[in-house]
């Protein structure tokens, strides 16, 4: 483990804890709010394309604001199996420490600084400049 206490793991857990069950109650609420027949009533008030568009618009908008709930949700699930598999707050690419400055600041971390940005180089299809070792 990096240099993080058992405190520290144990504080950031109850923090992970405290996120996932928000995120629970967003999604949930999400879940009952949105139903496609409010979509299809927004839809059908419309009067012409450029209505209709922005209709789909603010579906999108919805919807991606979903999908960036349900992918926070995984890596806060994620980091709570480092925790309990004992690896949490060890890179998984390269198996260094992360910064515990970094753990801190965002906790479902599982790269340390110099693999994220490798592998959003590589995510954007660019370049590593990351020197060599």
């Amino acid at each position: 483990m990096p240099d993080l206490t058992e405190k520290d793991i144990r504080s950031l857990e109850q923090r992970l804890l405290g996120r996932r069950e928000a995120l629970r109650g967003i999604i949930h609420d999400a879940l009952i709010e949105t139903r496609r027949e409010e979509y299809i009533g927004l839809a059908g008030q419309v009067h012409d394309s450029g209505d209709e568009s922005i209709a789909d618009m603010l579906l999108g908008i919805d919807l991606s604001q979903r999908e960036r709930e349900l992918t926070e949700m995984q890596d806060v699930e994620a980091a709570l199996e480092r925790i309990q598999g004992d690896v949490y707050g060890i890179c998984t690419d390269c198996g260094d420490p992360i910064d515990r400055a970094r753990i801190e600041v965002y906790p479902t971390a599982k790269r340390c600084i110099r693999c994220q940005t490798r592998h959003e180089a590589e995510r954007r299809g660019g370049k590593d400049y990351t020197p060599s070792l």
